[in-house]
């Protein structure tokens, strides 16, 4: 009995998930959403990458200023 519930909910599960998507898949406010959403992300993706790079450059920078101090 307990395999015909599970089988049920996947069944449930499964047209519910194809109801879903394709109303979002036809959504022109959904994909402006996604699109506006994945631009954003990207552009946060590039300025981390930056960050990162600009970060690693002043430990460099640092590091050698720790070394020539600590062969005064």
């Amino acid at each position: 009995m307990a395999g015909g519930g599970n089988f049920i909910h996947r069944v449930l599960s499964y047209v519910a998930n194809e109801v879903i998507v394709n109303g979002l898949a036809n959504s022109p406010k959904f994909q402006r959403f996604a699109v506006r959403t994945s631009r954003k992300m990207d552009e946060l993706s590039d300025i981390a990458a930056q960050k990162k790079k600009e970060l690693a450059e002043q430990l460099k920078d640092a590091s050698k200023n720790f070394e020539q101090f600590k062969n005064q």
